[in-house]
């Protein structure tokens, strides 16, 4: 189990009509919505990996020792949700050096995790970045999604636990279904909006059982949060992306974490983060 930490205006869905200056002086919902995710863990019984952009560390350092406090560990989702395509290898480096750091100094736990906004690293667009995450001090990458998007993915890329660089950190993908020759999206976010709720459950069950191997889920605090802010100079296809779902999204969340076992990333996958596997099989159903 796991969740992007990122308010409701940083997304890419928005890129291009709220401007990166203008964050500052928006409405900051990200805390009380992690709070209420951490409930809903808490309730649950369940520890996830929270994937924290440093900007909003930053800001609200108290949220992350929270996260920690409560068990759960400590990954970065980057300083300030660029797309790593665009930004280039040194911007790279510089962005996850402060994140890292802006986490540590807040949680006060070693951060291993990474993930990319908007899943925007692959062997094929960024071939040097999982060598600069392994520089930099992370563990592993949870950041391709081996789907075909028009915003990210690469079909072609290995389902499971792998290395894209043998000097790099280990990748640990977003869980996909394989079905008539295609990967079919089983991880989270608008897709889990978009599905009906016993299809993708269907679909995230065939994956533990048929093939013995974990499930990775995420989503976004603002995701749990209807009465977030309207965007209507926001392109249609993106409002619809962003907003579709949002009011039943916390009930699919809680029949989610009691339908299926739930852990942190490290320690539903030490043995692939190690590099003792390319691809993790699990004795039972577990997701993460």
């Amino acid at each position: 189990m796991s969740v992007d930490v990122e308010d409701w205006f940083q997304v890419q869905a928005y890129a291009g009509t709220i401007r990166r200056e203008d964050w500052e002086g928006l409405d900051r919902r990200v805390e009380a919505n992690t709070d209420r995710i951490l409930g809903l863990f808490e309730r649950a019984g369940v520890t996830a990996t929270f994937f924290t952009l440093g900007w909003v560390a930053e800001r609200h350092p108290a949220l992350i020792r929270r996260i920690v406090a409560a068990g759960h560990e400590l990954a970065s989702h980057g300083h300030g949700h660029e797309l790593v395509r665009e930004i280039g290898a040194a911007r790279f480096r510089a962005d996850i050096r402060r994140a890292k750091a802006v986490l540590e100094d807040a949680g006060g736990v070693p951060v291993r995790g990474y993930r990319a906004p908007t899943f925007s690293i692959g062997p094929r667009i960024t071939p040097w970045a999982h060598a600069v995450l392994a520089e930099e001090g992370h563990d592993y990458s949870s950041s391709l999604f081996p789907v075909r998007h028009d915003l990210y993915g690469d079909e072609a890329a290995p389902r499971g636990p792998h290395r894209p660089d043998p000097s790099g950190v280990t990748e640990l993908p977003m869980t996909t279904l394989r079905l008539g020759g295609r990967n079919l999206p089983c991880a989270g976010g608008g897709w889990f909006r978009l599905t009906p709720y016993a299809a993708f459950r269907t679909a995230l069950r065939r994956v533990n059982q048929a093939e013995r191997t974990p499930g990775i889920f995420y989503f976004h605090p603002w995701e749990i949060d209807p009465d977030q802010p309207e965007v209507p100079a926001a392109r249609p296809l993106a409002r619809f992306r962003h907003r579709v779902g949002l009011r039943r999204m916390e009930h699919r969340l809680e029949r989610l974490l009691r339908d299926f076992r739930w852990d942190r990333m490290d320690r539903v996958f030490p043995d692939a983060i190690a590099g003792a596997a390319t691809q993790l099989a699990a004795p039972q159903p577990a997701a993460a």
